[in-house]
């Protein structure tokens, strides 16, 4: 960026999000916070990101938002394949996580949330890896849950099984745009989510069960509402499909980074900070 910077070229820079972590991770955050008040923009994928940029020092007007698109890279399988390539039984009630296995993610809430549904007939397929995976499944054990989390690892062109899913539960703790949640979208499949980062610009309780992050008593209530209600949650799947298809298509995104790129190549850019 410096190089660019002297030889006149515009920066442009796009941010996911800031994990926190370990203090190594924190401090490399924090120079990249300090590095883009130089940049000519920065674009971030929330509105609460764009929030945060501004706090660390970024010029407001430098700041733009653009949502993740969304583009099918392969085709899904249907129900029943989907459910042979996980070796999921093809009669069960299946909560799906998919993602990483890492503190933000909130794996673990979702195990906290199962022993909350001991009544409900259900099983909890994980597809993902991550640093996690074994305090996890130490975790699973310690709740009694050995007999209904199934733990699938890393697993190629993971969106095509989503289908496999009753339901779609995204724990985070922190987000920026999650794509998995497009990938859940684009399958019809019921979503219940936690609210955080710019999950409620991309479902709107009328498209998905959105809850407090860190909160597994309410997580396990979504999900039983899901159970107990298939139909309203096939509504709210079909209508979750809609908005992917209307609001999250590659055209407008391409469109919004080429009006940024065109605003920067004309030196149309607030002061530098310092």
């Amino acid at each position: 960026a410096g190089v660019a910077r002297r030889l006149g070229i515009p920066v442009v820079t796009t941010v996911h999000g800031f994990t926190g972590g370990g203090w190594k991770n924190r401090a490399y955050e924090w120079l990249q916070r300090r590095a883009f008040r130089r940049f000519d923009a920065v674009v971030a994928v929330s509105r609460p990101l764009c929030d945060r940029l501004a706090r660390s020092g970024v010029p407001r007007p430098r700041i733009h938002t653009v949502p993740n698109a969304w583009r099918r890279m392969s085709a899904p399988l249907d129900r029943v394949a989907a459910r042979r390539a996980l070796g999921i039984p093809r009669d069960d009630f299946v909560v799906g996580w998919v993602g990483r296995l890492s503190h933000e993610k909130g794996p673990d809430v979702l195990l906290d949330a199962i022993p909350h549904l001991r009544d409900v007939s259900l099983g909890v397929s994980v597809v993902g890896t991550g640093a996690q995976r074994a305090a996890l499944q130490a975790r699973a054990r310690d709740l009694g849950l050995n007999g209904r989390v199934r733990w699938h690892g890393a697993v190629p062109d993971a969106d095509r099984l989503f289908p496999a899913f009753d339901v779609f539960v995204l724990s985070s703790r922190t987000e920026g745009t999650p794509v998995v949640l497009f990938e859940a979208m684009a399958a019809n499949v019921p979503i219940v989510t936690t609210g955080v980062g710019g999950v409620p610009d991309v479902v709107s309780p009328a498209e998905a069960a959105l809850v407090r992050s860190e909160d597994p008593v309410a997580l396990a209530a979504e999900i039983r509402g899901v159970h107990a209600d298939r139909e309203a949650a096939a509504r709210r799947a079909r209508a979750a499909h809609a908005r992917l298809e209307r609001d999250f298509g590659v055209a407008p995104w391409l469109d919004r980074y080429e009006a940024i790129y065109q605003l920067v190549s004309h030196g149309v850019v607030a002061p530098a900070s310092v």
